[in-house]
């Protein structure tokens, strides 16, 4: 049997802890008959594909702030075409450069560096996605090497009308032959002005399937993903608390801002409750979770 990292035991213990706290202070909806399943469900799966997609336009920023941290080009740092002598974005989702980057030497050699990317009061991007408030990342060195990782927190940071907060930690642990990142989402709160919120954590494992053979060009990449999270989702005065399982590798394509297959299981206390299939693998914001035999499908966020 293998042993799980320290890392990872660390933060299933956190989701373990975090769940009695919210166990001791409110009151769970009924996830009993056909009706209080469904309802449990879709709010559960809406909201942790929600979390998801936050967590992945991170990770897509810290990769891409530049080819000094990261590989550059990715998330908001568009890449320019040099090729053909344009000057279109071929990746990356802005369209201009509505942020600043501030880089940080922590000591006497290069790394470890904090970069801080501040997107002021509001910074829309070619993606249709305002941001807002400062991403802060600290790189222990290229992320490029084994080994090396990046921490990311927030200061007045939202994605749209979501602020998020909480950390997030991205660790390269590939090897010569296969890339490959450890991500954890820890104590992460995304919060809506309505009072509606989440809590999550997360660990999952990204290893890259395609475009490998061009290491510095994002658009031709493909990721399989693993692992698993819990959260929790306070939602118009009714309060459900979660966790997941992905059952089949999650398939995320760079173009796609959506995981486009695989499965994943979900779980109220030790009790099944569903299934969601993300679909065949076409690139679209709809997915379908099977609850008492019956199939619905929900809308991705």
């Amino acid at each position: 049997m293998k042993t799980m990292p320290k890392s990872i035991n660390g933060l299933l213990a956190t989701i373990m802890v975090t769940s009695l706290v919210f166990s001791a202070c409110k009151k769970h909806d009924d996830a009993s008959g056909a009706a209080g399943k469904e309802e449990f469900a879709t709010v559960a799966l809406e909201s942790d594909a929600e979390a998801e997609v936050v967590f992945d336009d991170v990770f897509n920023n810290v990769m891409g702030v530049s080819s000094e941290v990261g590989i550059g080009g990715t998330g908001v740092f568009g890449r320019v075409d040099v090729s053909s002598g344009s000057t279109n974005r071929v990746e990356g989702v802005d369209s201009t450069t509505c942020y600043t980057v501030i880089t940080k030497q922590l000591g006497s050699t290069r790394f470890p560096l904090q970069i801080t990317i501040d997107f002021g009061s509001g910074c829309t991007g070619r993606d249709g996605r305002t941001r807002k408030g400062k991403i802060i990342v600290l790189y222990t060195g290229h992320l490029v090497v084994a080994g090396n990782s990046a921490t990311t927190t927030f200061d007045g940071y939202y994605l749209d009308n979501v602020k998020v907060e909480g950390s997030h930690k991205l660790t390269n642990t590939g090897t010569p032959d296969k890339k490959s990142y450890t991500t954890q989402v820890i104590n992460a709160k995304l919060s809506r002005s309505n009072g509606n919120y989440m809590q999550w954590s997360s660990t999952k494992t990204v290893t890259q399937i395609e475009g490998g053979a061009t290491p510095l060009i994002g658009l031709d990449d493909a990721y399989n993903i693993t692992g698993q999270a819990g959260g929790a989702v306070q939602k118009d005065g009714k309060y459900f608390q979660w966790a997941t399982t992905i059952t089949s590798p999650l398939i995320k394509r760079f173009i796609c801002r959506w995981i486009s297959k695989g499965t994943l299981g979900l779980k109220k206390g030790n009790d099944a409750v569903a299934v969601l299939d993300y679909g065949p693998g076409s690139c679209d914001n709809k997915a379908s979770f099977t609850v008492n035999g019956q199939v619905h499908e929900i809308t991705l966020h």
